[in-house]
């Protein structure tokens, strides 16, 4: 049988994707043992509590055992995948340990997923490679993003006892080692980049060793990629952001179909599970109603005015192009009405028992999702022209839908907008998005009698809602906002006047 040493597997663990997050759940495998993966390639899909992502792996190597099935919850740190980075060839030297690795058979039963072989950092013969590497680790060697461990060492090994006489034995690359030459350039150190954004640098054909860092601690941002790709943009922009690469193996490789299923039917009833985006979103809405004391407020207004700016906006030369709908108009006219009521775009700071009135405002826009309800939201939104956020909603909704929105999009929001209306429902009690202080709900538009110049004509006619903690909201304040949007949509004018 082919055996493995210690240092030629390295364990691929769960990976933090976002902030703080503690367990993922495999929702697909790309490859399956015995496939050759490289760096940078995705190798999974996994759904956190905020976003679908796919996981790249960080080494060149052969698959030699998947750890968990696909449905599979596992915790962050926990290793998910194990890869021979020696390059296949032949047999470990005969004086080296054998590490032990799950073989596919030991994953392909549910039953068997969480048993101990799966967690190898306790059998100490088989260490991780990253507490191999930490051994030989200088003070002065960079640290490395959670999940990918530390970066193969190129010290060199003292040569054990009777090694002359095993030296038939141990492959060219080690024996030229052992006489003081490297076999090998030496490895470059690795750019410090998370998953989604070497996922991101891979699709632009970006290579992450010619970008200059910006973030904390010399991370590459997708910023930094994006500015990088800039120079060919011209040659890029006519073709979509491909797909995953064509060697990637699609078909499920250790999980019986049943274990992917997301319900079951028992006959009279049918059971969901919930887990992922969903569970998180019912623990916030738990944490949020009975935490922060909301207060609802309702107002319904002709919008007639609005709904022909946004025809005379669609002709518009500046607006070609852009998705001109009456959500845009709303989302600028909150926009306005927070400028000339800054206090309610703030948030509850338990610990320090402070308000905190945030200078900038992220708008978050309630989506629906195959996945359950995200709120991603448009960073700095008050700075932006009416073009801009036309271009940056329309990209938030198409991400959203299509179950691409990163965790990073739905972090630091401070006030959020909900349209039930496109449900045809007129209006709700919507529940704050937790941190915020506020959130509007938008309700149908429909053509009803409203008095107008003293006759009853038909109208576009509209409720608003807005919801707000009552801890540092209070009624004068939440009333004057919600009555300074009402006037913008009745009189979109006052959007250059108020602005």
């Amino acid at each position: 049988m082919t055996t493995m040493t210690e240092a030629s597997v390295r364990e691929f663990k769960m990976p933090d994707v976002g902030e703080g997050l503690t367990e993922a759940e495999i929702l697909k495998w790309y490859v399956q043992p015995g496939d050759t993966v490289t760096d940078g390639q995705v190798v999974c899909e996994v759904e956190t509590a905020k976003a679908a992502v796919e996981l790249p792996i960080p080494y060149d190597g052969v698959v030699r055992a998947l750890h968990f099935p696909e449905g599979t919850t596992v915790d962050v740190g926990m290793s998910i995948i194990a890869v021979d980075v020696s390059g296949g060839a032949g047999d470990a030297p005969a004086a080296a340990p054998v590490a032990e690795v799950p073989t596919q058979a030991a994953v392909q039963t549910p039953a068997q997923a969480p048993a101990a072989p799966a967690r190898q950092p306790e059998a100490p013969q088989a260490a991780p490679p990253e507490a191999e590497a930490a051994k030989s680790v200088g003070s002065g060697r960079q640290p490395v993003l959670v999940g990918y461990g530390v970066a193969a060492s190129s010290t060199k090994r003292r040569p054990r006892k009777g090694a002359e006489t095993a030296a038939p034995q141990v492959p060219d690359a080690i024996q030229a080692e052992l006489n003081g030459h490297s076999a090998a350039p030496a490895v470059r150190e690795r750019p410090l980049a998370k998953p989604p954004v070497r996922k991101l640098a891979k699709d632009l054909g970006v290579d992450l060793a010619t970008v200059v860092p910006s973030g904390p601690d010399g991370i590459i941002t997708r910023e930094d990629v994006h500015a990088a790709a800039a120079p060919a943009a011209p040659a890029t922009q006519a073709a979509p952001v491909a797909e995953p690469a064509p060697q990637v193996t699609q078909a499920p490789v250790t999980a019986p179909a049943a274990v992917s299923v997301p319900s079951y039917d028992t006959g009279r009833e049918t059971r969901v599970p919930v887990k992922g985006v969903r569970k998180a979103t019912a623990a916030a809405m738990v944490g949020s109603a009975f935490t922060a004391p909301h207060v609802t407020e309702f107002v319904t207004i002709d919008v007639t005015r609005t709904l022909k700016l946004v025809e005379e906006l669609k002709q518009d030369k500046d607006m070609q192009g852009l998705r001109v709908n009456p959500l845009l108009l709303i989302a600028r006219a909150l926009l306005v009405a927070i400028k000339r009521n800054p206090e309610i775009n703030a948030s509850w700071d338990e610990a320090a028992q402070e308000i905190v009135v945030k200078h900038y405002v992220n708008l978050g826009i309630a989506a629906a999702t195959p996945r359950g309800l995200l709120v991603p939201n448009i960073k700095d939104a008050h700075a932006k022209t009416l073009p801009q956020l036309a271009e940056s909603l329309a990209e938030l909704v198409s991400t959203a839908r299509e179950g691409r929105t990163s965790p990073a999009a739905m972090q630091g929001g401070t006030v959020t907008i909900t349209n039930v209306g496109v449900f045809g429902v007129d209006t709700g009690t919507p529940i704050l998005n937790p941190g915020e202080s506020a959130i509007l709900a938008i309700g149908a538009i429909k053509l009803q009698p409203w008095v107008h110049k003293g006759k009853v004509k038909p109208r576009q006619v509209t409720t608003l809602a807005l919801s707000f903690d009552h801890r540092l909201v209070d009624g004068e304040l939440g009333s004057k906002v919600l009555a300074d949007v009402a006037a913008i949509l009745e009189q979109p004018k006052k959007l250059i006047t108020w602005s």
